[in-house]
């Protein structure tokens, strides 16, 4: 019975952030998560780069310096996204959840980021195809 009751408080907690102080972040988090994402998955395409997440999925040997690498490029974000959940903890609930923090901060910086930085590759990769056979 404690369980569902965990499992309540914390779904309850996760719809209650959409409308609660510094709401605003679940939008400017995944629109700085895309921004990084795009900008990283052109210059990956110009070094000739495989798709970000497929590479970390399908390449063990490399997978440790691609995770670090990503972690550079979208570790920033993640930390501002954990601090603004901190913050709204700390004003709205006055009690800190730490599984709940993480969870928001994955699903407003980590997971835009890595949906569409291989994308972005690949649709950069396709530009500059058709813009090279346009202007051969």
């Amino acid at each position: 019975m404690e369980d569902i009751s965990h499992w309540q408080r914390f779904v309850e907690h996760l719809f209650g952030r959409l409308d609660g102080p510094l709401h605003f972040r679940f939008l400017l988090q995944p629109l700085m998560a895309t921004v990084f994402a795009v900008m990283d998955g052109v210059k990956d395409a110009k070094n000739g780069k495989p798709a970000f997440f497929w590479a970390v999925v399908s390449a063990p040997a490399h997978r440790k310096e691609l995770l670090h690498d990503g972690w550079k490029h979208f570790g920033k974000i993640f930390l501002l996204a954990i601090v603004l959940d901190l913050v709204y903890a700390w004003k709205a609930q006055d009690r800190l959840y730490p599984l709940e923090t993480l969870t928001v901060a994955l699903a407003l910086a980590v997971v835009p980021y890595v949906l569409l930085r291989g994308p972005t590759n690949r649709l950069a990769r396709l530009f500059r195809k058709k813009v090279w056979r346009e202007t051969d």
